[in-house]
């Protein structure tokens, strides 16, 4: 049988020697990465900005307890009914429960990862409810039978090429030409009818706003409003770290979440829902359901809070070497890149996803990049520790950890060995590069190792205060 770390390197290495993947990646995350460096570039306090959302967030973290009361409170002021669910299973079947109420045989869905955390698109299948993705990158990867590969662009592993081909196979009115204004017409054409047939409508939130008891949602394609408004239902998902404590805050948020994400100023369409249809609303729900989801992040709560700051932007994903050369896929869980590097451990068992923390270069550009400065670096640290603590390690990384840290406990020896190690990896050296190692074939196999310098970081160090 395949352990998991087995089913992970078979991931990575399907992912590494796969050219198309590479490109639809650059394609989306160089885009990402370039508009948000010239987002924050003509932001002069970009950086006092962060530090207050970190504050917001922190705050809302340290007095969650208090805050959701709050919301449930408002909320069913509101109209709203409310449930909690401890974990995915039973958040899961409250949504499965609530749409067989209504008598739904057709669900449309605006992006949620949270959806996806809790596996609600497999519980409604076994439901026998037909689920209907209503974001476009989404309806593209339902299309496909995939699951999101980026938290913001599910399908950023996609080319226009591939999307063209699915559509031309899927779609009942076959878009007019393969580009993009033409592809984007035809699944308008596919998902209108949907729309405006479903007897229930789910979605995330961005925000659970305790003064109001409102959540808020954005999007750029009006999907989730078309998604929200015109079923007799409609079910609202959200993770409990979702709560702020004001609507001031959730806007404060909002001026960094989105930039970080997309580098715009604002998504076209940002919308605070509260409570269902009134007596003189021209449009709404009749029913109004929060399932308000826990699934391990109160236990988060005492071994690592800041982690509940994550607005979800996917800006560590864009920055990240790793995610960047394997995409979504490869890391297995519902979140990919840091954050999912962080957060899986959580809700599947370090036992089972330590290879994910383990993966990360610890080069910091997550934390850098993250709107609300979260440490990821020392989080995966932590899970490192953890798992070699833990006896969860492979023997011979262990070993090898263990004979490291013997010659790094003795400088001279370890100065020694330096010296023996440069001029041996120079041997394999090619024009200035190593393409292969025997002892380090899991690195040149798919990438080349730099040609070391004659001299060692420390040696120039010393030479240099000489001088």
């Amino acid at each position: 049988m395949e352990t998991s770390a087995q089913k992970f390197h078979a991931r990575v290495e399907k992912a590494l020697h796969d050219p198309q993947l590479k490109i639809a990646l650059e394609r989306t995350t160089g885009n990402a990465r370039r508009k948000r460096a010239a987002a924050v570039s003509a932001w002069p306090e970009f950086e006092a900005a962060r530090a207050a959302a970190a504050a917001i967030k922190d705050h809302a973290i340290e007095h969650m307890a208090y805050y959701l009361e709050m919301f449930e409170s408002n909320a069913r002021a509101s109209g709203a009914q409310v449930h909690w669910a401890r974990d995915a299973d039973e958040a899961s079947r409250i949504v499965v429960d609530l749409c067989k109420a209504a008598g739904a045989k057709i669900v449309t869905r605006s992006k949620s990862m949270l959806g996806e955390e809790i596996g609600l698109p497999h519980a409604l299948a076994e439901a026998g409810i037909r689920r209907v993705e209503t974001d476009l990158a989404e309806h593209i990867i339902q299309l496909a039978g995939e699951t999101p590969s980026h938290i913001i662009w599910p399908a950023a592993h996609r080319t226009r090429e591939d999307v063209a081909k699915l559509f031309d196979q899927y779609h009942h009115v076959k878009p007019a030409g393969h580009d993009v204004v033409s592809m984007v017409a035809s699944a308008r054409k596919e998902l209108r009818a949907d729309f405006f047939t479903a007897q229930v409508g789910v979605s995330g939130a961005n925000f659970l706003v305790a003064e109001t008891g409102a959540i808020c949602t954005f999007t750029n394609e009006g999907n989730a409003e078309l998604t929200t408004t015109p079923p007799r239902v409609h079910i609202v998902t959200a993770g409990i770290e979702k709560i702020v404590a004001s609507t001031e805050h959730a806007l404060q948020l909002t001026r960094l979440l989105v930039p970080s994400a997309t580098g715009a100023d604002l998504t076209q369409y940002t919308t605070f829902h509260c409570g269902p249809k009134r007596a003189n609303d021209r449009d709404g729900p009749e029913e109004f359901h929060i399932v308000l989801v826990d699934h391990g992040r109160t236990r988060m709560l005492a071994e690592m809070p800041a982690m509940l700051r994550c607005l979800r932007c996917g800006a560590c994903l864009n920055h990240c070497v790793v995610y960047r050369a394997i995409g979504g896929h490869a890391y297995g869980g519902a979140y990919p890149g840091p954050m999912g590097s962080a957060l899986t451990p959580v809700f599947d068992g370090l036992k089972h996803s330590r290879d994910l923390p383990a993966a990360c270069t610890l080069n910091g550009q997550c934390k850098q990049v993250c709107p609300v400065d979260i440490p990821l670096p020392t989080m995966l640290r932590h899970w490192r520790a953890r798992s070699f603590d833990a006896g969860y390690e492979p023997k011979a990384v262990s070993f090898a950890i263990k004979v490291w840290a013997f010659f790094a406990a003795r400088p001279k020896l370890y100065r020694l060995a330096q010296a023996f190690a440069l001029p041996a990896l120079r041997l394999f050296a090619r024009e200035g590069w190593i393409s292969s190692l025997p002892p380090g074939s899991g690195w040149t196999a798919t990438r080349d190792f730099p040609k070391p310098p004659r001299q060692s970081f420390l040696t120039m160090v010393r030479k240099g205060a000489k001088a």
